[in-house]
């Protein structure tokens, strides 16, 4: 899993049936001293976040776990809410 903050949402009309009622959202892949680095995504939310928030999200097989049993067509879902980070800089 990685760290993202939510920047934007994407509506889409027409898409596949899997995906009717999921909320899209645009991420900002964080470092882990919650800087920006990388491409934005596109990521399925499953957890009820929102813009503005930083959360956990995940790729690849992995990214349809949350939806099992029912099929979901992504490899990009936001699966957590971050509340908080801590991280140790010693040399």
């Amino acid at each position: 899993m990685q760290l993202a903050r939510v920047v934007g949402t994407v509506v889409a009309t027409v898409k596949n049936e899997a995906l009717e009622g999921r909320k899209l959202l645009v991420i900002q892949p964080l470092n882990g001293e919650l800087q920006e680095y990388g491409k934005r995504l596109v990521a399925i939310d499953s957890i009820g976040a929102g813009v503005g928030e930083v959360v956990f999200w995940c790729r690849g097989k992995e990214a349809s776990f949350p939806f099992d049993p029912m099929p979901v067509p992504t490899d990009c879902t936001i699966v957590g809410i971050v509340d908080s980070v801590y991280t140790n800089k010693s040399p």
